[in-house]
């Protein structure tokens, strides 16, 4: 499973060598010499021998590749039948007509039965969090990390492709303890991480269900051309995270006055959330002008409060700097504004 740091480039050799020993297995399994594989990846014999080894992310997309179409399998020897070359392609474009993420990855857990019972995919949602949960049926043995981290990158992965928006990770949760490479898994999962856990799955914001599918059927024919890096690389653009940054600037705009504090809250570094804002079309300042134009409006029009209790409410530090930017925002005074918006009729 390749993986790379994001922050670094080029990037780094990072992808353990116990998943490239993985692909081995498979090619063991089938009875087919790997050699002329690993030569192509440039993966010598001692590099594949010593622990604690680890390639690039570039390696392990060829070896990868290499073996999907040598072995016919794309799943790698994971399952207790093969996967043969294109049934991700089957998969990616039976998902691919429905108008939401939520409808897609419904779609996907269930058609992804018919290619192997071995494991099982599922999406639930509880409250604010949608969850992807992977239930084995049937021992996976000395394929079960790899299996386990493939379906689920493949899985996100996808989902990201399909509504052009990362999504980040609230958690990821793999059933056997942390492996000895488990540095490369923040390069691949990027929420917290719980090893030991009951099953394997990983959890998101439940607001990215509802996102409708901006992909069509030319946009999935170049994808299929080169699909191992959409499970390599992260996505960068969030399309969510506009809609976030108002909900937090409505809910404590006192609070969450600045870019510091947004980003905290959101889980995100400052040079991150400018940048997604800015992906967007959007800035901080231009999202805290909207926000607090909606409320002034909404206070001046119904509520009681005084003008200079409402420039304060909306984050003004006098009512003078209160007027001048409500005048810029609506054409008028606030005063006026709330005589009007009081009349009759």
């Amino acid at each position: 499973m390749p993986v790379h740091d994001p922050t670094d480039t080029p990037y780094p050799a990072a992808t353990p060598m116990a998943f490239v020993r993985s692909i081995v297995c498979a090619y063991a399994r089938y009875g087919v010499d790997p050699a002329d594989a690993l030569r192509q990846a440039r993966i010598t014999p001692a590099q594949l021998r010593r622990a604690g080894a680890r390639i690039t992310a570039a390696q392990m997309e060829l070896i990868s590749g290499i073996a999907m179409k040598q072995l016919d399998d794309e799943a790698l020897g994971s399952f207790s039948r093969k996967l043969p070359w294109g049934s991700y392609g089957m998969l990616s474009r039976a998902s691919l007509t429905a108008p939401t993420l939520g409808i897609a990855l419904k779609r996907w857990c269930r058609h992804h039965r018919l290619l192997t019972d071995d494991i099982a995919l599922s999406l639930s949602v509880s409250g604010a969090v949608a969850s992807i949960t992977l239930a084995e049926h049937r021992p996976l043995g000395a394929m079960r990390e790899f299996c386990v981290v493939t379906t689920l990158r493949n899985l996100h992965g996808y989902a990201c492709w399909t509504i052009d928006s990362r999504i980040p990770l609230l958690q990821a949760e793999f059933p056997y303890p942390a492996p000895a490479h488990r540095a490369a898994y923040p390069l691949m999962f990027d929420g917290p991480l719980r090893f030991d856990a009951d099953h394997a799955g990983f959890s998101f914001d439940a607001q990215y269900l509802a996102l409708p599918l901006r992909r069509d059927e030319a946009a999935l024919q170049t994808m299929l051309k080169r699909a191992l890096p959409l499970i390599v690389h992260q996505y960068r653009r969030d399309r969510l995270l506009v809609q976030q940054v108002r909900t937090l600037l409505r809910e404590r705009s006192a609070d969450a006055a600045n870019a510091e504090t947004l980003a905290r809250a959101l889980h995100v570094s400052v040079r991150s959330l400018h940048r997604h804002l800015r992906e967007e079309g959007a800035s901080l300042q231009a999202l805290k002008d909207a926000v607090r134009r909606e409320q002034a409006v909404e206070q001046l029009g119904r509520g009681a409060r005084s003008i200079k209790q409402v420039a304060l409410a909306v984050g003004f530090a006098s009512e003078k700097s209160f007027a001048r930017a409500f005048r810029h925002w609506t054409g008028e005074s606030p005063s006026a504004f709330r005589q009007r918006a009081r009349q009759p009729g």
